[in-house]
């Protein structure tokens, strides 16, 4: 995947591409990532990115003409990128797991990062989509991108040393992720289920489904009323609300 990330701060992003995961599939070739700064593309004399918003109002808005110099100087004609433009903002649509799988069957996605008050209206119509990671305002579009990037590029193949790694995570299915232990076996009293030693593995299966429900239904209790319960997974459920009855 080819990773384009337009913004006025490109050395935020220095710290999470060079290390753990996003570094080793740049060593791999699966992954490569280009850092823009459109502050460069300004046609101003002292490369001016922003300016007051007309109508009057607080703080700076980013201008458009070097977002959009810089894209079509890196990618070329915008309206046939062959991949998606993605906006950080606000007002985007929530970012949520489904959106990190759908993203990382592209082979190319560019980031447009806002900074300040935010952007010039007319910079939208860049992008295909407008992603928002959360109902709170960010000083800038960079933490988000960056919170997306990672999101994604653990999805691709051969990103992760397990290749079924994704599959386990919270979310992947809709529901949040089982309990897990390693070694030792007992820490400070805290032991590990019996369950998880036994080597029976169906029984683990079953085991592990119904903690992830019981973890969703105790935590987000709101993705159970979206998900299309299983005959087995109703069950599951009564025995946990029976057993919450008993307490």
């Amino acid at each position: 995947m080819e990773i384009y990330i337009f913004t006025i701060f490109p050395e935020m992003f220095t710290g999470i591409i060079n290390a753990s995961i996003l570094k080793r599939a740049q060593e791999k070739q699966l992954i490569t990532v280009k850092l823009i700064d459109f502050r460069a593309y300004a046609p101003s004399k002292h490369q001016n990115v922003d300016d007051s918003p007309f109508g009057g109002g607080a703080g700076m808005v980013l201008k458009p003409e070097p977002i959009y110099y810089a894209m079509e100087s890196v990618l070329g004609d915008i309206q046939n990128f062959p991949g998606k433009i993605l906006l950080m903002s606000p007002q985007g649509e929530q970012f949520e797991q489904k959106m990190a799988w759908e993203l990382a069957q592209e082979k190319r996605v560019a980031f447009i990062c806002g900074h300040y008050e935010g952007f010039d209206e007319r910079v939208r119509f860049l992008a295909d989509k407008e992603i928002s990671i959360g109902d709170y305002v960010l000083t800038g579009g960079e933490i988000p991108a960056m919170v997306v990037i990672d999101a994604v590029c653990r999805l691709l193949p051969g990103v992760l040393g397990e290749s079924q790694s994704p599959l386990f995570d919270s979310f992947y299915d809709g529901l949040l992720e089982y309990p897990q232990y390693t070694r030792p076996r007992e820490f400070r009293g805290l032991t590990v289920p019996e369950i998880l030693l036994s080597g029976n593995h169906a029984a683990i299966k079953k085991w592990r489904h119904k903690e992830a429900l019981r973890r969703t239904l105790q935590r987000r209790p709101d993705l159970l009323q979206k998900r299309d319960l299983s005959l087995q997974e109703q069950e599951l459920l009564s025995e946990l609300k029976h057993e919450a009855e008993k307490k």
